[in-house]
């Protein structure tokens, strides 16, 4: 009878989870009741189970762990998979953990979707320099729409390390040097995977990453140690994730790194006092790939046990295939070195997270083969692919109007990235084709011109192979054209996680291949596809123009060669500065002065200043540049007053006009510089943008509105505050900015 009852109150238990997943059936309750109930059925172990994650067969992004995920699905271990994608194999392993499942708990399917699904934009670094909030959140709106059509609940994007190393490989996935821009970036692109309910089909789970300071690696190598001023951690790299959290953001990712001698993934100041404390953040914590694991080499914890101890006191969720919350949280549990309550709340976070989902009305429910069939790359998607990667093009140099090009003249296409399909789509590229469904820049340049006489196109040489029996025929044929277009860059994989340099010029024999090409004496056009800034010195004085795109994505080379024939104005602005030289890194515009700034060549004392004796200071190409192939001028700068109270707020208004010979857009940045503060300041922030078009003849008047909100800091007691005082302003199309005026904050 004893059993009988207890088999009855199983299955009711069983039909009550699932009786929502009848379509029309509303009677799942309210989230924080349906969660409270579900937690007093389950046990211990099945607690821990929803703590843990493994990886599928697909995209490894790691070391190789959790071989056995099948077999711990069947145990009833593991709440969450990362790597598996598709409606159909996703299906299979959603009815093996139900089969499995005593309580019918679903598993949450995680993939690293970063910039798109199957139909890939620009690398974010890329996108970012389109300076477009809209365009940021429209990608990641289709990156999910795609995901989720494929079976994919949660991306582990956007990634909102601030960088201003372009050694580190990771560069490419964030959105540059800058808070204040990488801040609206991270919002945006938060709210397009998540749009404004998660129970919608075409919306995923996003995850903030890597908290904290993962940009900061010393010297620019990949996991190496972070050492910061709280003042620095709190001003210059935190804001970004703070944006997270205020876009709603559902789930943050610990980075790899330490910061000050501790882990993240082991520090309570992060996650527990800054993260969930300070901030409120009701998601959930997930480790990078065996994180936890990694604090064993750290020197942090002498074993497993000790970095699962660490991690729930710390307050980390999920343990992403590392498999220590899986075999040691109970223990640690039970000797009294973590609490049933932190345990509670880890369960609770990521029940909460599958509930918004929509997951328990039906764990099937982002499974329909015909949406995923309907949804990846439509060609409202791929269009929209396309105008990204326009507006991601950053024109660097372009003399004497090289560019653009005209139809009837006759180029000769060169270079290892005029004809790939490969490299263009960047790394991270989720499951992106790179078997010839991204568009080359051959192709893109063949839509255009049809006279296939105008155009030849060779490589000339490789990336990296130092071979030189290509170049000999690409040489004969840019003997033979009015003007030549050098496609050159990195392989795609010499970016992204794992992929530092310390040489960033352009690898290989490129450079040789470039110069041979200068003895013809014809214009030469290089554009570059890369995922971070290189060194171009000897491009720059020796190209006649130059434009960077990036890794553009699937429609790249439509792009690129609309953009090389005018069809498209670039008007991108670079979000990290270039050096001139790899021995300048780091370099970023809102340095501080020190207290013997360097004057220039003006300057009387030219020793005893903090300068090189070998190159000027200044970056090759600042934050915020980039040309195009109009002009833009920038006059009758105004102040609404030339003082604020605390509490106030300054509007700064500026002209700006097209005066040259083509309709284009500008993005005009404004940039703040605090002259004197309880702390040395920047010798300039970023505090606004706006992106316009504007026709040719045209002029508008742009304004912004400054508050004493953004002029705070951490001041000498760590008060987020402003300070009374003068401050300057500057408006123009770089940080590099000229047009100045100044306003007083008083008490």
């Amino acid at each position: 009878m004893r059993f009988t009852t207890t088999l009855f109150l199983l299955m009711a238990c069983t039909l009550s989870l699932h009786a929502q997943k009848k379509k029309g059936d509303n009677k799942i309750k309210p989230r924080d009741e349906f969660v409270a109930e579900l937690m007093v059925k389950m046990t211990i172990d099945e607690k821990i189970a929803q703590t843990v994650q493994f990886t599928a067969d697909g995209t490894v992004t790691g070391p190789k762990g959790g071989d056995n995920f099948i077999e711990e699905i069947k145990k009833g271990n593991v709440g969450s998979i990362l790597n598996a994608t598709g409606v159909k194999y996703t299906r299979e392993l959603q009815e093996l953990n139900l089969k499995h499942s005593r309580l019918k708990i679903p598993l949450l399917f995680g993939y690293d979707v970063i910039h798109g699904y199957r139909t890939i934009f620009p690398i974010t670094l890329g996108e970012t320099a389109s300076w477009d909030l809209e365009a940021a959140e429209l990608s990641s709106k289709i990156a999910a729409d795609e995901a989720a059509a494929s079976g994919v609940h949660w991306t582990f994007a956007p990634m909102v390390d601030i960088a201003r190393d372009p050694r580190w490989g990771r560069v490419s996935e964030g959105s540059g040097e800058d808070t204040y821009l990488g801040s609206k970036m991270a919002y945006a692109r938060v709210k397009g995977f998540q749009g404004t309910d998660l129970k919608s089909l075409n919306t995923i789970l996003a995850c903030a990453k890597h908290f904290a300071a993962y940009g900061a690696a010393e010297a620019g190598r990949d996991y190496n140690t972070v050492d910061m001023s709280e003042r620095t951690l709190r001003e210059i790299y935190l804001p970004p994730f703070k944006a997270t959290v205020d876009a709603g953001v559902g789930t943050f990712m610990a980075s790899f790194n330490e910061i000050s001698g501790v882990p993240a993934t082991g520090s309570k100041f992060l996650m527990r006092d800054i993260l969930k404390g300070e901030w409120d953040f009701k998601g959930f914590v997930v480790t990078d790939y065996t994180g936890m694991n990694e604090m064993i080499p750290h020197g942090y914890a002498k074993d497993s046990l000790q970095a699962g101890e660490l991690s729930m006191n710390a307050g980390i969720d999920m343990d992403m295939v590392g498999g220590i919350y899986m075999k040691n949280l109970k223990k640690l549990l039970n000797d009294g070195r973590v609490t049933e309550a932190q345990i509670n709340d880890a369960c609770r976070r990521i029940l909460e997270a599958k509930y918004d989902l929509g997951l328990f009305e039906d764990p099937f429910r982002y499974n329909d083969a015909k949406r995923e069939a309907a949804t990846i790359t439509k060609k409202e998607y791929l269009d929209a692919a396309t105008r990204i990667a326009n507006k991601s093009m950053v024109l660097l140099k372009n003399s004497n109007n090289v560019l653009p090009l005209r139809k009837e003249q006759k180029v000769a296409y060169v270079g290892p990235l005029v004809s790939d399909d490969w490299n263009i789509i960047g790394s991270w590229a989720a499951t992106g084709d790179r078997q010839g469904f991204a568009v080359s820049v051959q192709e893109g340049v063949n839509k255009i011109i049809t006279d296939k006489s105008k155009v030849t196109f060779d490589k000339g040489v490789e990336i990296v192979d130092q071979r030189r029996d290509m170049m000999q025929k690409a040489l004969d044929n840019a003997r033979k054209a009015d003007v030549i277009v050098a496609v050159m860059g990195e392989f795609e994989n010499m970016t992204g996680e794992a992929a530092s340099r310390t040489n960033i010029d352009l690898p290989g024999i490129q450079k040789d291949f470039l110069a041979e090409l200068k003895k013809l004496g014809k214009p030469i056009i290089l554009v570059l596809m890369n995922g971070r800034p290189l060194t171009l010195s000897w491009e720059n004085d020796n190209m006649d123009a130059i434009l960077e795109a990036w890794y553009p994505g699937t429609m790249g080379g439509d792009a690129i060669a609309q953009t090389l024939y005018g069809l498209n104005n670039p008007s991108g602005k670079l979000p990290i500065t270039f050096p001139r030289s790899v021995g300048q890194v780091p370099i970023y515009y809102n340095h501080k002065n020190t207290g013997r700034p360097y004057l220039g060549t003006s300057d009387k004392e030219q020793k005893y200043k903090s300068r090189y004796i070998d190159s000027d200071n200044s970056p090759l190409y600042p934050f915020g540049y980039g040309l195009s192939y109009t002009k833009f001028e920038y006059s009758n700068l105004k102040l609404s007053s030339k003082s604020i109270s605390m509490g106030g707020k300054i509007r700064v208004s500026v002209d700006v006009a097209n005066t040259g010979n083509y309709d284009g857009e500008e993005v005009v940045q404004l940039y703040v510089k605090d002259e004197f503060g309880s702390v040395t300041r920047p010798v300039k922030e970023l505090k606004g943008f706006r992106k316009l078009l504007l026709k040719k003849g045209e002029r508008k008047t742009v304004e912004f509105e400054l508050s004493t909100d953004d002029l705070r800091f951490y001041n000498i007691d760590m008060k987020f505050v402003a300070e009374p005082g003068d401050f300057e302003v500057s408006v123009g199309g770089s940080s590099d900015a000229n047009l100045k005026d100044k306003f007083v904050l008083v008490k």
